[in-house]
């Protein structure tokens, strides 16, 4: 997620460090995950993403992926962006936030 508030905002790793985001909701459970709120710059930043600035960032998130040795490709990056832009617009709307759990 903050590759993607990174490459979608155009924020710095170190701008959301202070901000304290992403701000995390749950702490370690006993598999290792965490669960954090999407941050209201991302969360704007995807609502508000065209198709091609969402094709530009997948790509960027790629190749920043491949530079660390793990493979990502470019068409299933656009798609999980793209359905993240709707569930972000989506819950927008309804005024909720969206939550990610990583393990």
């Amino acid at each position: 997620m903050v590759e993607w508030e990174c490459l979608l905002s155009g924020g710095s790793f170190e701008e959301l460090v202070e901000a304290d985001e992403p701000r995390l909701v749950a702490g370690q459970d006993d598999d290792g995950g965490v669960v954090f709120v999407i941050s209201p710059r991302l969360s704007a930043a995807l609502a508000g993403a065209e198709r091609s600035d969402l094709k530009e960032a997948a790509a960027a998130w790629s190749l920043q992926r491949a530079e660390g040795g793990e493979v990502v490709d470019t068409e299933i990056a656009e798609a999980i962006l793209s359905d993240l832009a709707a569930l972000v617009s989506s819950a927008r709307r309804q005024g909720q936030d969206v939550y990610c759990w990583v393990a």
